[in-house]
């Protein structure tokens, strides 16, 4: 047996929303928008039958009411793919989609699958982060973890105390630089090619009337003139004087990714593009308590098992979940704040987080760098991970 090339071919996602009553998502359900970005990349990518999709793996960490039954599974189904096409749900917090990926990936390399979709979807308007948890309480009872690793603003917090060089107003000065780039980027067209337009409802509200059916056609979080300046003054939610605020973390959020994976030679007999070439991947544990610095030993453990250094790397997309998180990691291997590698054109500060989708937001914006940097060969999607955990994927020019 020998394991096959796997690449991305293609990916997308819906605009992301605020969640919330007024957020346009509020009245679409969370398996219409996977079955969206299904439907979308099927679209997109006329040369793919349907009948060569051997996966769907579609991730959501909170799998209740419209993300649950197998998410993977129901979407297929409803987006019109045949019913011969398996599918499943996973969940792994916010690398949900990232794991989803890498799940598939090994179906392709060794030949149980020619092509999948993967992707993950998080509403948290409708089921917020939590919804239907009972920790066991020997968590705290028995110390096996620090009482403040259920809530990922602490978890943040904690990162600002062992790593005291990170402050707030740099912390700020990344939140803010965040959104420049965020805004630049839309303003080039760099953002609007992957996203899927998406229906959205807004009933009548009480004594309001009606408004009907609309498009949401970009993303609904960015505050492009935001200031460090502005920030400074925001209120320190998880902590009496404390560092993480609304501002320079990611916000609650609504929106779905979804993309093509497939074995290069498979690509290449249907006459698919092959976007980017999947490297390696790695997962890794850390510290509940301090769950932002996952990305390091993820990220240390994949360079080390391909002999490559930080220098070989020549783009970055990391989550940001919180700023002081991308700082740490960003300290630890010596990389300025401001390095043109690392998200180029924002990230989830900017845009939301999405919780299970936002590994496959990375993939998207990756590919799209890659195409205008012909001189890179290497480049990285990382994030951490809820209950202390770290992923990330090395990823080829193909």
């Amino acid at each position: 047996m020998r394991a096959r090339d796997v690449v991305f071919v293609d990916g997308v996602r819906t605009p992301f929303g605020k969640s919330g009553p007024t957020g346009i998502y509020a009245h679409v359900r969370a398996d219409d928008l996977v079955v969206r970005v299904i439907r979308e990349l099927l679209r997109r990518n006329p040369t793919l039958p349907k009948d060569r999709i051997g996966e769907v793996a579609i991730a959501a960490t909170t799998q209740i009411g419209d993300q649950g039954l197998t998410i993977g599974r129901t979407a297929a189904i409803l987006a019109g793919l045949p019913q011969t096409v398996p599918g499943f749900a996973i969940d792994r917090m916010c690398a949900g989609a990232m794991t989803a990926v890498t799940a598939v990936a090994g179906e392709v390399a060794l030949g149980a699958v020619d092509v999948a979709i993967a992707g993950g979807v998080e509403h948290m308007g409708r089921h917020p982060m939590g919804e239907g948890v009972d920790p066991n309480p020997r968590f705290v009872s028995e110390q096996l973890v620090d009482s403040s690793a259920l809530s990922m603003g602490m978890t943040a917090e904690n990162l600002h105390d062992r790593f005291p060089a990170i402050t707030k107003a740099r912390a700020d000065e990344y939140a803010a630089a965040s959104q420049r780039k965020l805004a630049q980027a839309y303003t080039a067209g760099k953002i609007q090619p992957d996203l899927v337009p998406m229906a959205i409802r807004t009933p009548a509200g009480a004594g309001e009337q009606e408004l009907g059916w609309g498009w949401a056609t970009t993303d609904e979080p960015p505050r492009p003139d935001t200031t460090a300046q502005a920030l400074a003054g925001l209120k320190t939610p998880f902590r009496p004087h404390g560092r993480v605020t609304a501002g320079n973390s990611s916000g609650i959020n609504d929106g779905a990714t979804g993309c093509v994976i497939a074995a290069e030679e498979v690509a290449r007999e249907l006459g698919l593009t092959a976007k980017m070439r999947l490297v390696d991947f790695s997962f890794a544990g850390v510290g509940p308590e301090v769950m932002g610095i996952g990305p390091v030993p993820a990220t240390e453990t994949l360079l080390a098992r391909n002999n490559l250094t930080m220098d070989d790397i020549g783009l970055i997309e990391i989550n940001e979940a919180f700023a002081v998180q991308v700082l740490a990691f960003l300290d630890h291997f010596k990389i300025d704040g401001d390095d043109p590698r690392v998200n180029p054109w924002g990230g989830a500060i900017a845009l939301g987080h999405p919780l299970a989708s936002s590994g496959v937001r990375l993939m998207i914006q990756l590919a799209r760098e890659f195409a205008e940097h012909p001189d890179v060969r290497y480049g990285l999607t990382t994030m951490c991970v809820g209950l202390g955990m770290g992923g990330t994927v090395l990823w080829e020019r193909s």
